[in-house]
């Protein structure tokens, strides 16, 4: 039967932009991390954890503005995390306050080694903030959540006491972390079932779990939740986030959609129902992948179940003579239900701006009309120098015109001269934000690294080449070539995307996409110092060495 704590179907709550951003090198800026949301918002997920409100004025603009573009009154709730400190919740609800649908997640450790060497408090302690800080919250909005952080190393015992009184101050959700990725499948399903049997007052909540990969194992930890009462599950797409990253989004729900007869009864649904166990458009799911990669410049490993670029490739011949016969042979799913399709476009250079937008539709992109022209000429280019134009080199054309870093920089011309018995060398022409045109030449040790010494004398802002990598978009010598960098400055890494036939030119449109990024950051911190200068606050610097971790 359906009750509060145990609906029918599992609420996703998707935690990307706030614990996938804290992966190292997926820092993202507010417009990228609303490109990110509006995308969630489309694909279904039923919250959206969008930042730590208190942490910086970045993230803190970015739930304001996700609350405002995405928050709608049919949109996803959109969520902030808050220590279960008065500032961080007093923060998480000014930023919160322009969505129809707000949630405050608050979180204190209780296992006794937090509360030993990170908190320095007691039990006692711990039990009167967490019933306190609640209450506070549920005084700025009715949808609060709670997560004893590291409740997977926390006594069970001390853990029920904590979630009973978070529950009586006003929590909605009690949220189980295993946030050091420790337990074991059937572990974590004995910890939901005993919070379950031991928390007099479970039945007012809903049970929530978030758990890191550290060893492997965060889908099936869920899915074993999931079979002793946990409904709702948080996630990241791609599986990103601190150290060995969160479960899986994607995993997570075709794993309930593939299997959702082995886990109707769990729900209290018949065997058979072929009712969907989640909200989530399935067939989203490959394009918001892709478009996280991108944006946070953190490549999708070939293998990578559900989103690889592998996942639904053959190459055995005994499995290739069984999919052509029936795809049922060797695939539990079809490529279609996440958004892949293996027809190619039939439009060439000859083709109009009407059709082209019709099959941008039909594969699921809804671009304004500045973006649809730039895209445009883009898919003309390209038509003169390939013969064949497919889906796939749609969406890199798309992802790569619409998700750039802001223009100041930006590339002109670039021409390279190499070859086994010559010195590499490259000329740069750049236009910079004040609108000056600006060409030099470099010598590299090949002929990207002369691009990229040319770029950096040009641009005159300090950085190091962390990460350069290429993947080809589809197979063929004409293929389009997707390249990813990633810069480090002062400790914070800033990631770089393009695409184009011309590997060289997207290596150097990749780089300047970084610089972009890099540079604005810099204009924002020293905006920012300004600003807190005049009103005598802390700097984003000191702000952000206040905040001790998360969930």
């Amino acid at each position: 039967m359906k009750t509060q704590s145990q609906p029918d179907r599992i609420i996703i709550f998707d935690t990307t932009l706030r614990d996938g951003e804290q992966c190292p090198g997926a820092t993202l800026n507010v417009d990228e991390k609303l490109t990110i949301a509006r995308q969630l918002a489309r694909l279904g997920v039923d919250v959206i954890e969008a930042g730590f409100a208190f942490a910086s004025p970045g993230d803190f603009e970015a739930v304001e503005k996700i609350s405002a573009a995405v928050g709608t009154e049919n949109g996803p709730v959109i969520c902030s995390l808050a220590r279960a400190i008065k500032a961080d919740i007093e923060a998480a609800a000014r930023a919160l306050k322009p969505a129809a649908k707000g949630r405050i997640h608050t979180f204190i450790s209780t296992s006794d080694i937090h509360l030993e060497y990170q908190l320095k408090k007691t039990r006692s302690e711990v039990l009167a903030i967490a019933e306190e800080m609640v209450a506070y919250a549920k005084s700025f909005m009715d949808d609060v959540e709670f997560s004893p952080m590291d409740a997977a190393r926390s006594d069970p015992e001390f853990l029920y006491q904590v979630l009973e009184r978070a529950i009586s101050a006003g929590a909605n959700t009690v949220n189980i972390p295993d946030t050091v990725g420790y337990m074991m499948p059937e572990e974590f399903g004995n910890l939901i079932r005993g919070i379950r049997e031991n928390v007099p007052n479970i039945d007012q909540a809903i049970i929530s779990v978030h758990g890191h990969n550290d060893l492997g194992l965060a889908v099936a930890n869920f899915l074993e939740a999931v079979k002793n009462g946990a409904r709702q599950l948080e996630c990241t797409i791609n599986g990103i986030g601190e150290r060995a990253g969160n479960s899986a989004l994607e995993e997570l729900v075709m794993a309930l959609h593939v299997r959702r007869q082995y886990f109707n009864p769990y729900l209290g649904r018949s065997i058979d129902s072929e009712a969907g166990l989640t909200n989530i458009d399935t067939r989203q799911i490959y394009k918001t992948s892709r478009m996280v990669s991108n944006l946070t410049g953190m490549l999708v490993q070939p293998n990578k179940a559900i989103v690889g670029s592998n996942a639904f490739a053959h190459e055995s011949g005994i499995h290739q003579d069984g999919v052509l016969k029936n795809k049922l042979t060797y695939e539990i799913m079809d490529a279609q239900s996440i958004g892949l399709t293996d027809n190619q476009i039939v439009l060439g250079k000859h083709s109009g701006r009407n059709a082209f937008r019709t099959r941008l539709k039909e594969l699921g992109f809804d671009l304004s009309e500045q973006e649809l022209n730039k895209a445009f000429l883009r898919f003309k280019e390209l038509a003169d120098k390939k013969k064949d134009v497919t889906d796939w080199d749609l969406e890199a054309i798309v992802n790569d015109e619409i998700q750039q870093a802001p223009d100041l920089f930006r590339l002109e011309r670039v021409q390279v001269s190499c070859g086994d018995h010559a010195c590499p060398t490259a000329t740069v022409t750049l236009l910079t934000p004040d609108g000056q045109e600006l060409t030099d030449a470099a010598i590299g040790t090949g002929p990207v690294d002369a691009v990229y010494q040319a770029i950096n004398r040009l641009v005159n802002v300090p950085n190091q080449l962390i990460e350069f990598s290429v993947q080809s978009v589809t197979a063929g010598i004409d293929a389009i070539g997707e390249v990813t960098i990633r810069l480090r400055y002062d400790g914070r890494i800033f990631s770089g995307h393009s695409a184009n036939t011309d590997i060289i030119v997207a290596s150097a449109q990749a780089y300047v996409n970084a610089l972009n990024r890099l540079y604005v950051s810099l204009q924002r911190q020293a905006s920012d110092e300004k600003n807190s200068e005049m009103s005598n606050r802390p700097s984003n610097a000191s702000i952000v060495s206040m905040v001790e971790g998360s969930v």
